[in-house]
Parts: structure tokens; C-alpha cells; sequence
């Protein structure tokens, strides 16, 4: 029977990818900041509920420590914990910005190189980074997470050279917008009252970017992207990418057929 640890596994995809794996028999290390909170997965004789919180070291280390003292191995790591920032870039404190790279980039490095031991004792393992449509393509207002994913595409992809030579591979999981509390918990809105030369363009981005995302028919829901994790743990390839939900596939096809400039002509007009 396998292992996967996952972290931020509280909610969304996270919770969606416990869930998914455990009923398909593996044994899930299901992490997340406050574990005595989560009262389903505990329930699920083959899930560990403990502690990881990606911006502590120790609790990265005894997650790890922990999952294979339960459960005798771990062989993939799902790095899904993250959050986003949304707001004007010039708006955003040294510190806001500091923490969107802590943890959607330092975090998930920090978790690889936890479990890097582990996989190269085993000759074997798998690596799978939660990414974004938004690692490949930027909206208006969301700079800072953006830059993130983009930021963990290319490591992921520079990795993927160096770990081979130890028999572990990485996956990257793209989706395109996903009906989870992203939005909500899961979002920190940056202000600055006295920035008033955005406040309409930052209105109006606000207003077109709901209703191109949120409020999109091709929505994707976190069993979709837990089903395709799943497959990328499972499939046995080389694959890299793997792009989830009608609008990224539609976003990303249209990106390489227009070429950069009328992409970004198209997208002015579509967010406007």
C-alpha cells in the first residue's frame, strides 16, 4: 500500500486529494496548520491527521518523521498549501510580499528538501507541486500570486533534471479556476487608501475579473483536480504538466495560438 503526504489539507483540493487517495486505498498523511480542528479525515482508519505548517521547518521535519514512523514509507509528496494576494502591486506592504513568497515558494521548497532524503534512501518518489493557469498567464491585480506560480513552474521544471538521476520525478498541477474558498479564506486583500489614482481601473478589474473567473460556467471542483492529481501519482510517465478545467485548457490553446502580443491585446480587452 502507498503513502502520500499532502499539505494544506484543511479544505479545497487539499482535503479533496485525502480524500480521493484514501478511498483508493493509500495511506494518506493528511497535514494542515491546526489538525485538531479537521473532525472527517480523522475519522478514516487510513489517514494520519498531524500537524505541518510549511512556514515552521520543525513541523515540515515532523510531519515527515511522523508519516513514516506510521505508515513505514512515504512515497509521493503533494505540495498544495498556498493562499493568494490580491490587490494593486504598489499597495502591498514589504512584509505582504514577503509572506506570499514564504509560503506559496520558500514553503514548498522547504517541504522537497524535507522529504529529499527520504526518496533518494529509496532510489524512488514523486513530487507534485500545486501550480496554477496562473503560472503560465497573469491577471490584473493578482501580481503577487502570479509571480509565485510562475516561480514554482520553474523550479519544478529546472528540478525535474537534477532529481532524475535519484529515480524521483515531479508533477506539476495546473488548474484553471476551482469552486473552492480561494476567494474567500484563502485570499488577503491588499490596500492602500491613499493610492486613489487605481481606484478606478482597480474597480473595474475587480468587476470584469469576477465575472470572467468566479463566476464562470467552466468551473472546475476540487474532486476534478483531486481525480487528475491522482492520475499523475499513478500514471507511471514522464509527464510534467498536467492542465485541469475547461477554462485553462481554452486560456492556455489560445495563449500559443495568437502569440504574446495579440494574447495580451485580447486579454486588455477581456478584463476592461
Amino acid at each position: 500500500m502507498k503513502t502520500i503526504l499532502i499539505t494544506g489539507s484543511s479544505s479545497g483540493i487539499g482535503k479533496a486529494a485525502a480524500r480521493h487517495f484514501a478511498a483508493k486505498g493509500w495511506n494518506v498523511v493528511a497535514t494542515m496548520r491546526s489538525p485538531e480542528k479537521e473532525t472527517e479525515l480523522s475519522q478514516l482508519d487510513n489517514v494520519l491527521v498531524t500537524k505541518l505548517d510549511v512556514e515552521q521547518q520543525a513541523t515540515i521535519q515532523e510531519a515527515v518523521k511522523v508519516g513514516i514512523e506510521r505508515f513505514g514509507t512515504i512515497d509521493v509528496l503533494l505540495n498544495n498549501a498556498g493562499y493568494g494576494t490580491m490587490g494593486i502591486f504598489e499597495a502591498a506592504s514589504n512584509e505582504q510580499i514577503e509572506k506570499q513568497f514564504e509560503v506559496n515558494v520558500f514553503g514548498l521548497m522547504r517541504t522537497i528538501k524535507t522529504i529529499l532524503p527520504h526518496f533518494r534512501a529509496k532510489n524512488d518518489g514523486i513530487i507534485i507541486n500545486i501550480s496554477s493557469m496562473g503560472g503560465k498567464i497573469g491577471f490584473p491585480t493578482l501580481s503577487l500570486y502570479h509571480s509565485t506560480k510562475f516561480a514554482v513552474e520553474g523550479f519544478t521544471e529546472a528540478l525535474t533534471f537534477e532529481l532524475a538521476s535519484q529515480n524521483i520525478r515531479l508533477k506539476l498541477i495546473e488548474p484553471g479556476v476551482v469552486k473552492t474558498d480561494f476567494f474567500g479564506r484563502s485570499i488577503e486583500i491588499v490596500s492602500d487608501d491613499s493610492l486613489t489614482d487605481y481606484q478606478e481601473y482597480f474597480k473595474s478589474a475587480q468587476s470584469a475579473l469576477q465575472e470572467t473567473t468566479i463566476n464562470s460556467d467552466s468551473i472546475s471542483s476540487p474532486q476534478l483536480i483531486a481525480e487528475t492529481i491522482y492520475q499523475a501519482a499513478t500514471d507511471g510517465t514522464h509527464q510534467l504538466r498536467y492542465v485541469v478545467g475547461e477554462d485553462a485548457k481554452a486560456l492556455l490553446k489560445l495563449r500559443r495560438e495568437l502569440g504574446e502580443e495579440a494574447f495580451l491585446e485580447h486579454m486588455t480587452q477581456t478584463l476592461s
